[in-house]
């Protein structure tokens, strides 16, 4: 049964959408409200670029869906690794913005094609649109139901295709660091981005990907150090993960 047009903007409220569109056009200020997704971003796209389904295809381009895109900080690397990315957010400010940059900052030659849909997850469901990888970075920590969110990244997902999460885990080490010190004590986040309840412990997502078909790849945790974000087996604040649909 396809959802209602209700239903439809469910997976993420709207006071979240409303947040993150008031900071639309400082996304791509390195300095501004969302560098610490600027200082991540490489880390991110690397990590799951190594872990796009490219085994026994004739191209290494991968038809990508960035879900929750903002801005377009997330999509823009995709396309330039060389990917087909469609950018979706609830956001009509975000996309805009997103829109608005690509057009200013043109891609590369060798980029892949990048489109900007303003919609949500349960849209694209409806319409039965797969992909050959689903990427939501940063955004199943806003999200009303992270378990429902899950499933439907899994059905936007093509057999064999892959999810790629990043998130914050709920421990106490992230509500000192990624909650407190990072929105009140450094202030590199507006104070209220987060809400350390809705952070979601790896085993968390595991059984909400165990429970939407998909069984988990990899997982490794995200650490800043004095020459950028790297990779580590610590999970105890940022980690990212990559599943496979069955």
């Amino acid at each position: 049964m396809h959802p209602s047009s209700r239903d439809a903007a469910s997976s993420v409220s709207p006071e979240e959408i409303a947040r993150f569109g008031a900071l639309a056009d400082k996304w791509w200020d390195p300095s501004g409200p969302m560098r610490p997704l600027h200082a991540m971003n490489e880390l991110r796209i690397s990590w799951a670029c190594r872990h796009f389904p490219l085994r026994g295809r004739a191209s290494r381009r991968v038809r990508v869906l960035d879900i929750g895109c903002g801005a377009g900080l997330a999509s823009e690397a995709l396309a330039r690794a060389g990917h087909d990315v469609l950018g979706l957010d609830a956001s009509p400010n975000g996309i805009a913005a997103a829109r608005t940059h690509l057009e200013n900052h043109p891609l590369p030659d060798g980029s892949g094609p990048l489109t900007y849909r303003v919609g949500s997850a349960e849209e694209l469901v409806a319409e039965n649109a797969r992909f050959d990888a689903v990427v939501a970075l940063e955004i199943i920590e806003h999200v009303t139901d992270p378990k429902r969110f899950m499933h439907m990244l899994a059905d936007l997902a093509e057999p064999g295709g892959i999810v790629i999460v990043s998130t914050m885990n709920r421990t106490l080490k992230s509500l000192a660091i990624g909650k407190i010190g990072a929105e009140y004590l450094l202030r590199l986040l507006p104070v209220g981005t987060h809400e350390w309840r809705k952070f979601i412990t790896p085993a968390e997502l595991g059984r909400y990907g165990r429970s939407a078909g998909l069984s988990i790849q990899a997982i490794a945790g995200m650490v800043p150090s004095l020459t950028g974000w790297k990779e580590s087996r610590n999970l105890d604040v940022n980690y990212i993960a990559a599943f496979r649909k069955s």
